[in-house]
């Protein structure tokens, strides 16, 4: 097994029971037994504590996934030890239980890190299923932490969480090839994190101290991208005025990261086979040959060896691509993932939007697993930002997510109240509302957009324009 797929326990855990354990905090002896009968019953390891020193003197001997936590204890107050427990365990799901239900102090437990709030008498069923959702909740948090923890001992991945076999084959391959001088060439599915592994390539090797140069090629035209790469003298063209640097000069001796290269004109591809075969080139309009060391990581999400056959790829300069070949997954084929990526982007995206947002429900994920994500992960990113910043609490419920992931169905208010629309208005409003759709699926990138409805750039652009539909320029690209 793979390293990175070991995730540590504290030492004392291997006793515990594989449901979980949890640590009673309350100052009433018969809350406790009730307590710890009906939680061992149900098969979950169980210690308890009589005071706010004792359980907190408990929590430095062994893990626990849960606290249950009594608010009025004799040597603290419930609410003020939070701190104290979180600084044991950050990730610790605490369910505070008191006979002084109000709704003031449901919201000081929250505020101060509670998982979730519970009165005095409580209904058995309901808190076995708090329980169950918070040791869920504890799990989940602590292997995404320890799992990121061991991947940055043996790697340098940022950003890249996933514990699936193709994930750790991935990880695996990506240190074998680091090291090397080699042409690497990722394939995947746009959305699935092909510049991530390209960006952990160039940090696990030799080269991390040298710059990583991202261009995508698939978004410029052929004389732009040409002038990008290689860079122009002065008088090159009408707009050159003044001499510039090309990316393959800025990446010298670092990395050049080439997305999308499988829409790169023929006349582009000739220019890049000369580079890798010789390292060397010249300046648009220029006349001096430029020496470079630069290591090519190439990504595309199309069939390049189909392109060959069709004339639309060099074949050559596939071959030299082609040293090393990563395929990355869709996400609907490494599902074991979902539950890690998701607590990762609300981790991310609650502290970036400074939201008290801290679980999902598990309503909520239930769709999230099922559902077959067509932009894959980056898809994924953007519906748990945009549940995160419509929230007003600390759950993620299902109603916060999309209509066609939460499975409520896609409706076209467009054509509500418009009884007297004539057959080609309707089609109209039909595909206009579905093209805006796709597009905010690809944050406004219409080449993306393109690639999904399978077809041309040229034939969406000329839809967008007849269905004057407006453009953003804000979404991530």
């Amino acid at each position: 097994m793979s390293e990175a797929a070991v995730i540590m326990r504290h030492p004392n855990e291997a006793q515990a029971s594989p449901l979980g354990a949890v640590l009673i905090i309350d100052d009433e002896a018969a809350i406790r037994e009730s307590l710890e009968t009906l939680l061992e019953l149900e098969g979950y390891a169980v210690d308890s504590a009589s005071s706010g020193e004792d359980g907190l003197a408990r929590l430095g001997d062994r893990s626990f996934d849960l606290v249950l936590l009594d608010l009025a204890l004799p040597d603290r107050n419930g609410i003020d030890l939070l701190p104290e427990i979180h600084a044991h365990d950050p990730q610790l799901s605490v369910i505070m239980i008191t006979a002084y239900g109000t709704v003031e102090n449901a919201v000081k437990a929250m505020q101060a890190g509670a998982t979730n709030f519970v009165q005095k008498p409580w209904d058995n069923e309901k808190l076995l299923a708090d329980v169950r959702t918070a040791v869920a909740r504890h799990r989940a948090e602590e292997e995404n932490v320890q799992l990121k923890r061991a991947l940055k001992q043996r790697y340098n991945f940022e950003n890249i969480v996933g514990k699936s076999e193709p994930m750790l084959k991935i990880f695996d391959l990506v240190a074998q090839v680091a090291a090397s001088r080699s042409t690497v060439l990722l394939q995947g599915e746009s959305g699935t994190g092909k510049e991530l592994i390209a960006k952990a390539i160039h940090l696990n090797s030799p080269r991390r101290d040298r710059p990583f140069v991202p261009v995508n090629t698939g978004s410029m035209p052929p004389d732009l991208l040409e002038s990008t790469l290689f860079g122009h003298v002065k008088g090159a063209f009408t707009s050159a005025i003044a001499s510039k640097k090309g990316l393959f000069e800025i990446a010298d001796r670092g990395t050049l990261f080439l997305d999308e290269i499988g829409t790169m004109s023929l006349d582009t591809q000739s220019k890049i086979l000369r580079v890798l075969q010789d390292r060397k080139f010249m300046h648009l309009g220029g006349v001096h040959e430029i020496q470079v060391d630069v290591r090519i990581i190439a990504a595309t999400n199309i069939d390049l060896k189909q392109h060959v056959r069709e004339g639309k790829f060099r074949e050559d300069l596939f071959y030299r691509l082609n040293v090393i070949t990563i395929d990355l997954p869709p996400l609907r084929q490494r599902k074991e993932d979902i539950p890690l990526l998701v607590d990762f982007f609300l981790s991310r995206y609650s502290e970036e939007n400074e939201r008290p947002v801290r679980r999902i429900t598990p309503e909520a994920l239930r769709p999230l697993l099922t559902y077959s994500w067509p932009g894959n992960v980056r898809e994924l990113e953007n519906v748990i930002e945009r549940a995160v910043v419509l929230s007003s609490g600390i759950d993620i419920g299902p109603e916060l997510l999309p209509d066609q992931i939460a499975g409520r169905g896609t409706t076209f208010p467009l054509l509500e109240h418009r009884g007297d629309s004539s057959l080609f208005d309707i089609m109209e409003d039909c595909e206009r509302h579905i093209i805006v759709d796709m597009l905010e699926k690809c944050n406004w990138n219409q080449t993306e957009a393109s690639e999904r409805f399978h077809v041309p750039l040229s034939t969406l652009n000329q839809k967008i324009k007849r269905l004057n539909i407006e453009i953003k320029r804000k979404g991530r690209e």
